[in-house]
């Protein structure tokens, strides 16, 4: 979904005209912005495509050590030189009012056919293409049990034709290091889990510690950390505050 421009002191939107609008958005803007010297510039005028918000997870089972993906037909990347045959983490675009919680529960479903064990773990929104898009990504991970992964799956009324494919760490590091995955969300989530597996397989451990389980005081709204003793309390303390590496970013959220 797309928004009108918000508005920043460092730029002025003369106009926009929407260009093209069928299973992709194109507006010309016409606008000045600020220049370093504190001049404005000549009025430009620049074609973006709207894509609005997204939602990609790379989903990894822990007990196998192995990572689930999705591979599909991609016309683009043929047109790029690549392969149109893709490998790819679980994603979809964000409908009207949707968190991106659900709708990484919700591709993870349809794309794979499974469904996530716990919570997804948010690890940071990116801009894929900030030279002619606006779209962001808000990228997870999630855990699964990869044992039932397999087969085809998707909507057909998306046309969507989608295998899953499992591959464990020591895979996706040869596939990483030979560049066979061009994917940008992917490349971006696959590498993130390399650097905090450990930290992640600890956490996800603390969370299925046995631990006494009080019943909510009463008036008290039952939610996640309701049956979680202390040490998972610290847990979740600890590495959302080890996760933040400068103001104004995202925690790793683990």
């Amino acid at each position: 979904m797309t928004n009108p421009p918000p508005s920043h002191p460092d730029v002025e939107i003369v106009e926009t005209t929407t260009v093209a609008a069928r299973h992709l958005r194109i507006d010309t803007f016409r606008f000045r912005h600020r220049l370093f010297s504190g001049e404005w510039s000549a009025e430009r005028s620049y074609d973006v495509l709207r894509r609005g918000q997204a939602v990609a997870i790379v989903l990894y089972d822990p007990d196998r050590d192995a990572v689930v993906l999705v591979e599909q037909f991609r016309l683009p990347p043929l047109l790029a030189g690549s392969s149109p045959w893709q490998l790819e983490a679980a994603a979809g675009l964000i409908d009207t009012d949707e968190r991106p919680e659900a709708v990484a529960i919700r591709e993870t479903r349809e794309e794979t056919g499974l469904a996530l064990i716990g919570e997804p773990v948010r690890i940071q929104r990116y801009l894929s293409s900030s030279g002619n898009s606006d779209e962001s990504v808000v990228l997870f991970c999630g855990r699964v049990d990869s044992a039932a992964a397999g087969g085809v799956h998707g909507l057909p009324e998306e046309h969507e034709d989608i295998r899953v494919v499992v591959k464990t760490l020591g895979e996706i590091e040869a596939l990483l290091d030979a560049g066979a995955i061009e994917s940008g969300h992917t490349l971006i989530g696959l590498h993130w889990l390399l650097r905090h597996r450990e930290r992640l397989r600890g956490f996800w451990a603390v969370e299925q510690a046995p631990h006494p389980s009080p019943l909510p005081a009463s008036g008290e709204r039952e939610g996640p950390l309701a049956h979680q003793g202390c040490a998972t309390r610290q847990a979740h303390a600890r590495v959302r505050r080890e996760g933040r590496e400068g103001e104004g970013r995202q925690p790793i959220g683990i």
